[in-house]
């Protein structure tokens, strides 16, 4: 996959020191309105001392607010015959005022580079997103969108997830870090072109509802006829017109948990084998398919050419394009042939030397795809 035309490391050094400035903007403000709520209570209280009995609570926050704002009306706590308090209502104007000033300027400055913030970082988001190419969008707010976009950026793929709404894409975030993501409808036309579909290598739909998956897959499909999408349902009955209007498969989250269970019965040392496997930060192993292009010159080229066991990869099987057939354990003698899927497992540093050697032994490219 190619990647963006600026290092990366560019970009997310200029987006911590403007989420760092965002930030520091914050805590000022919060010193700002406390000052400000301190200097009035300090008024209430001194104007209550020096009304006395003779004027209520209220009284006291009236003259305090417009002691603070100086917008000149006329005094309800008799001043003329107290000195005491004429020096305690300059000393408030002096204070105070400044004080209040200030809460308004970074109240202002708040809103305004909110917005901006929120206008910029979008629109970075956008010219990053417009310079992926083979990416993965990942659709919804629910837990299994959450899970499917950590396997993805856990196993480096570029990923865009699309959430629809903000509250939303703030708990992706704080849940996997630092990642493309947008919010809008993904039946959108509009949100889903910004989300770069017509250069992505698939979609997923795990939205709330089946409604909303099967009306996304539709817009998705009509968008990008050769992506490969996946959706998730709940009801049986809506996998069948999930794959009418154009899903390459549909997943049931319920009906895998039921299996995951059963298998935790029946066969615990595999599911806790798989377990460790996929959730191994470091080594990331998986078990990948790589797929031998149609134009690839592998005449009389064979699976030893590959050397995958030295590129850290171990061949598990093989998909024979004329059959359909899976053959495990495949003889190093198997011929390649176009169309051919191999099945291998391998941490992605294996993955790419594999490629390597696939590259070497037959000198072309070829698609990957990877589960």
């Amino acid at each position: 996959m190619t990647g963006p035309s600026r290092p990366a490391h560019h970009r997310s050094g200029r987006r911590h020191t403007e989420a760092a400035e965002f930030l520091r903007l914050r805590r000022r403000l919060r010193l700002a309105l406390g000052a400000l709520i301190l200097v009035i209570a300090i008024g209430v209280l001194g104007f209550t001392l020096i009304g006395g009995e003779a004027y209520s609570l209220v009284d006291a926050i009236y003259m305090t607010v417009i002691t603070l704002t100086t917008v000149g009306f006329g005094e309800i706590i008799d001043m003329s015959n107290n000195p005491a308090g004429r020096v305690f209502t300059a000393l408030l104007v002096l204070g105070g005022m400044g004080i209040v000033a200030y809460t308004v300027l970074m109240v202002a400055a708040f809103v305004i580079e909110g917005q901006l913030h929120n206008v910029f970082t979008r629109r970075r988001m956008l010219k990053t997103i417009a310079d992926m190419l083979d990416h993965y969008i990942v659709c919804g707010d629910t837990a299994a969108s959450w899970y499917v976009a950590e396997e993805l950026i856990r196993t480096r793929r570029r990923a865009v997830i699309l959430a629809p709404t903000e509250t939303a894409l703030s708990e992706a975030q704080h849940r996997l870090g630092e990642f493309a993501g947008l919010t809008g409808d993904p039946s959108d036309d509009d949100v889903l072109l910004s989300a770069g579909i017509e250069r992505a290598a698939g979609l997923v739909f795990c939205m709330d509802n089946d409604k909303d998956n099967v009306l996304g897959v539709l817009t998705a499909r009509r968008l990008a006829p050769s992506a490969r999408i996946i959706a998730a349902t709940e009801q049986p009955e809506t996998e069948g017109k999930l794959r009418t209007v154009g899903a390459d498969a549909v997943v049931s989250p319920s009906r895998i948990g039921g299996l995951r269970m059963a298998s935790e019965l029946v066969r615990p040392t595999v599911v806790t084998f798989l377990d460790r496997m996929l959730r191994e930060e470091r080594g990331a192993l998986r078990i990948e398919e790589v797929t031998v292009p149609e134009e690839a010159n592998v005449a009389d080229r064979t699976l030893e050419s590959l050397r995958a066991d030295a590129a850290g990869a171990l061949l598990l099987a093989v998909r024979h394009p004329e059959s359909d057939e899976f053959e495990f354990k495949p003889p190093s003698e198997t011929p390649l042939k176009p169309g051919m899927t191999l099945v291998v497992m391998a941490d992605p540093e294996g993955h790419d030397r594999l490629k390597h050697g696939f590259r070497r032994a037959t000198g072309t490219y070829f698609r990957v795809e990877r589960g």
